[in-house]
C-alpha cells in the first residue's frame, strides 16, 4: 500500500486490535510502513495472519496474536508475546468493535399502526435483546477499556506514547435502527476524554478517529442486497453525505498518522476527529 505521507516510526512498537478487519489491517500496514513493528490483535488469528503476511511482503516487520480484547488474561497473554518479540510498546490503537443484530431494530420509526410490529421476524424496540445491547457495549467500551489498561500501563515512560482509539460518526449522531452502536461510540468518545485528562501527566495522548461509512464485512448487508446493488438504505447515505461516496480505508490514514506523530501532534490530545465525507455537518437542507 501506499500511504498519504511518511512519519518516522522507527523503533517504535504498534498494538493494534480488531488488527485483521477491514478498517484496522489498512492501519496495521500504514504503520507497518512507516517504520513500526507492529502487533496484529484479532479474536481470529488467520485473519490477523493475512495482515502480517501483507506487511512482510512489503519488507515491515509484523506477528499475528490471537486475543480475547473481553479477557484481561488473554490481553496479558497478548502482552507478553509483544513484549517478548519487540520489547515494548508506543502505540496502542483500539479497533476492535462492531455491532450486533439483537441490538438493532428493523424499522427506522415505530409506527404503532403499522401490523408488522406484531411479526415474529420484526424487531422493534420493545423487541431489543438486552444481551445483544451489553455484547454491544462491553464489544465496544470494554474492548477499548481492557486493553487500555493492559498495555497502557507499559507504555509509560517510553518516548511519546499514543493511545488511538476508533469511534464512529454515530457518536455525533445516533443512527436508526442501531441505537446500541451509537450509544456505545458515543462512550468511546467520551472515554477518549476522559483518558486523555487522565493520562496528560503521564505523557500518554489519547485521541480517537471517529469514521463515517464505510463498506465493511460486518455492514455489507445492511449496505448491498444479494445482487450487489445498493439498498435503500444506503442510496439515503449517499444522498446524506456532501461528498456522495463511501470511505476508502486509505481515506483514515492522513489522520491516523497525523494523530500518532509527535511533531505533527504533539499538543494534540482528547479530539474525535470525524472522518465522514461531510455527513455529520449536513442538516439534509
Amino acid at each position: 500500500m501506499s500511504v498519504p505521507f511518511k512519519i518516522d516510526l522507527t523503533g517504535k512498537t504498534a498494538v493494534v486490535t480488531g488488527g485483521g478487519g477491514v478498517l484496522c489491517s489498512c492501519f496495521s500496514k500504514a504503520l507497518a510502513e512507516c517504520g513500526a513493528k507492529v502487533a496484529v490483535l484479532d479474536l481470529k488469528v488467520e485473519f490477523a495472519q493475512r495482515t502480517v503476511d501483507a506487511i512482510k511482503a512489503e519488507g515491515g516487520e509484523a506477528i499475528a496474536v490471537a486475543c480475547n480484547v473481553l479477557q484481561k488474561e488473554s490481553l496479558e497473554a497478548a502482552k507478553k508475546t509483544v513484549i517478548d518479540t519487540f520489547g515494548g510498546i508506543d502505540i496502542l490503537l483500539n479497533g476492535a468493535g462492531g455491532n450486533n443484530p439483537k441490538g438493532t431494530t428493523s424499522m427506522e420509526y415505530y409506527d404503532p399502526a403499522d401490523p408488522s410490529n406484531d411479526l415474529k421476524e420484526v424487531m422493534t424496540f420493545f423487541d431489543l435483546d438486552p444481551d445483544g445491547i451489553r455484547f454491544v457495549f462491553d464489544l465496544n467500551i470494554i474492548g477499548t477499556l481492557l486493553p487500555t489498561q493492559v498495555f497502557a500501563k507499559d507504555m509509560i515512560g517510553r518516548e511519546a506514547p499514543v493511545i488511538i482509539n476508533v469511534s464512529s460518526m454515530n457518536a455525533f449522531r445516533p443512527l436508526t435502527k442501531i441505537p446500541a452502536y451509537s450509544a456505545a461510540k458515543a462512550g468511546v468518545s467520551n472515554f477518549t476524554q476522559w483518558l486523555a485528562v487522565h493520562f496528560a501527566k503521564a505523557g500518554i495522548r489519547v485521541n480517537a478517529i471517529a469514521p463515517g461509512f464505510f463498506s465493511t464485512a460486518q455492514n455489507k448487508a445492511l449496505l448491498f442486497n444479494e445482487d450487489g446493488t445498493p439498498t435503500a438504505r444506503t442510496e439515503k447515505i449517499l444522498a446524506h453525505t456532501p461528498m456522495g461516496r463511501f470511505g476508502e480505508p486509505e481515506d483514515l490514514l492522513g489522520a491516523l498518522l497525523w494523530l500518532v506523530d509527535k511533531k505533527a501532534a504533539g499538543f494534540v490530545t482528547g479530539t474525535v476527529i470525524p472522518i465522514d465525507g461531510g455527513f455529520a455537518a449536513y442538516s439534509g437542507v
